[in-house]
C-alpha cells in the first residue's frame, strides 16, 4: 500500500489552522501531567504544587524553546523575523524547554518552601514522556531527522510500518528517523524510572531527576550525530552534544558529592 506524506495541517476551521504539531505537543503535556499526578496521589503528595508548576512552567518553557533554537539560528531568522513567532512550522529546542522548566521549578519551590529535589524526581519521567511525544511533531514536520539511507542501513526503513518510513522519503531519498530513535530512547527511560527505579530502597531524593538528565543526555549525544539539522555553536561543534556532555559530568558528579556529603540522605518521595 502506498502512502502519501501526512499534511502538517491537522483541522482547517475557516482561516485558522490547527497544526498536528502543535496537537502532539499538547497531548504529550497532558499526559505528561496525568502520569506525574498519579505518581503524586499514591505518594499521598500535594497534587496542587504540580498543576501550579505545569499552568505555568509549559508557557514559559515553550517561550525558552524557541528562544534557545531562533538564538542558534539568527542567521536565518534575523534576515526573516516574521517567521519567529511562527512555532507550528517546528523549532523548539528541548534543552532549552529544559532550561525554562527547570528555572520555573526553581523558582516555585523556592517561593513554597518545599523540595526542588522531590519536585524533580516526581516529574522526571513525566518530561522525558512528554519529549518521547514531542519528537512525532518533528516526524509530522520532517524535520530532526538523520543523514540519507544507505544500502548497508537500507534493512532500517524495511522494518518500520510504511507510513513512517513514506514520511521519512523526503524528495525522493529516505532519510535516518532520529525523531523515532530519540522516542524510543526516552520511552525506554520512563519504563526504567517508573517500573524499576521507583521502587529501589537504595534511591534517593534527587537521584531520579538526576539519572533522567543522564540518560537522556546520553541518548541525545549520539542520536545527535547522526542529525543534518544540528544547531551549531562553531562549524564543527554540535550544540545539544556540547550540553549533553555538559549535563552527564554534572549529573555524575551531583550523584557523587550528594552521597558522599549526605545531601542525599532523604528518601524518594518523601516530602
Amino acid at each position: 500500500m502506498l502512502f502519501s506524506v501526512i499534511d502538517s495541517v491537522a483541522l482547517q476551521l475557516g482561516p485558522i489552522q490547527i497544526h498536528w504539531y502543535g496537537l502532539i505537543i499538547g497531548s504529550g503535556i497532558f499526559l505528561a501531567l496525568y502520569i506525574a499526578l498519579r505518581e503524586v496521589k499514591r505518594l499521598g503528595l500535594n497534587p496542587d504544587h504540580y498543576i501550579d508548576v505545569v499552568l505555568v512552567g509549559v508557557p514559559v518553557a515553550v517561550i525558552f524553546a524557541r528562544i534557545y533554537y531562533v538564538a542558534f539560528q539568527w542567521d536565518y531568522y534575523g534576515q526573516n523575523p516574521g517567521e519567529i513567532f511562527a512555532i507550528w512550522q517546528g523549532g523548539l529546542a528541548i534543552h532549552g524547554a529544559l532550561i525554562g522548566t527547570i528555572l520555573t521549578g526553581y523558582i516555585y519551590v523556592r517561593m513554597k518552601k518545599i523540595s526542588f529535589w522531590n519536585m524533580g524526581d516526581i516529574a522526571a519521567p513525566s518530561i522525558l514522556l512528554g519529549q518521547a511525544i514531542g519528537r512525532w511533531g518533528n516526524f509530522i514536520n520532517q524535520e530532526a531527522h538523520g543523514g540519507p539511507i544507505t544500502e548497508e542501513t537500507q534493512w532500517i526503513i524495511n522494518i518500520l510500518p510504511n507510513w513512517i518510513a513514506e514520511q521519512m522519503n523526503i524528495g525522493g531519498t529516505y532519510y535516518h528517523p532520529t525523531f523515532l530513535y530519540e522516542s524510543l530512547w526516552s520511552i525506554a527511560g520512563v519504563l526504567l524510572i517508573i517500573f524499576v527505579l521507583r521502587y529501589q530502597t537504595w534511591i534517593r531524593r534527587g537521584e531520579i531527576f538526576l539519572s533522567y538528565l543522564l540518560w537522556y543526555s546520553v541518548g541525545r549525544f549520539f542520536i545527535e550525530g547522526m542529525r543534518t539539522d544540528s544547531l551549531m555553536i562553531t562549524e564543527s561543534l554540535r550544540t545539544a552534544q556540547v550540553i549533553s556532555i555538559v549535563l552527564i559530568l554534572l549529573s555524575v558528579f551531583a550523584l557523587w558529592y550528594r552521597r558522599k556529603y549526605g545531601y542525599a540522605d532523604e528518601k524518594y518521595g518523601v516530602e
